[in-house]
């Protein structure tokens, strides 16, 4: 397992999978597969797809380490950073195709429609662990401060899902599901914290992998 998840081409695999919605989404396009309504198909579709890279970025680390699989950290990066590209085509095709550039007509839907505006708040979170990601913002910043700036994946993670429940309007069903993910998730890294925090042992020096 250890020398697969270690393989370069098992992370390029990876890349490559992370593109199939993108690559799904112009086929349909392509072949006329979109709905009566193409724009809200591909704004609910990429919204999808953004809280889905969020949840699954925030699932690396409880992964590795109950199932004791140091080397999935290698993936959490890219997650995070496709959760970020599907985030940006989410609000592009709002701004772009919904909108056609009108700042007027979206600032009106900003203050009539609060998921945007919840919406937006997530995104622009998103703007500096994208920026930092790499290996040189972590020297730059240092290891403290490179966590702090990322552990707003918490707060994106909660208004990413409160904007899809705000946005629905009758069926809450798949908001509540990744709400109750997210839940998990972050309810297992409080237990984690609390846990060593009471066994001081247990506690790592600090590093960008303590997420």
């Amino acid at each position: 397992m250890s020398s697969f998840l270690t393989n370069k081409w098992t992370k390029a695999a990876l890349f490559a999978v992370c593109l199939v919605p993108l690559g799904a989404l112009v086929y349909r396009g392509l072949n006329h597969q979109l709905g009566a309504n193409p724009i809200e198909f591909l704004t609910h579709a990429t919204g999808d797809w953004t809280i889905r890279f969020i949840v699954l970025t925030l699932a690396i680390t409880p992964l590795r380490k109950t199932l004791k699989i140091p080397e999935l950290i290698r993936f959490r990066r890219m997650l995070g950073l496709f959760a970020f590209f599907y985030a940006c085509l989410h609000f592009s095709i709002w701004i772009g195709i919904d909108k056609f550039f009108d700042f007027t007509e979206m600032w009106k839907d900003i203050e009539k429609r609060r998921f945007i505006t919840v919406g937006m708040a997530a995104l622009l979170l998103m703007v500096p662990m994208a920026v930092t990601s790499t290996a040189g913002w972590i020297r730059r910043l240092g290891g403290r401060r490179w966590r702090m700036i990322h552990r707003a994946i918490y707060i994106t993670a909660i208004l990413a899902v409160i904007h899809y429940y705000w946005l629905v309007k009758s069926d809450v069903r798949l908001p509540l599901t990744y709400g109750a993910l997210v839940a998990v998730l972050l309810a297992w890294r409080a237990g984690d914290w609390l846990l060593r925090r009471r066994n001081p042992a247990t506690i790592r020096a600090a590093s960008p992998d303590a997420l």
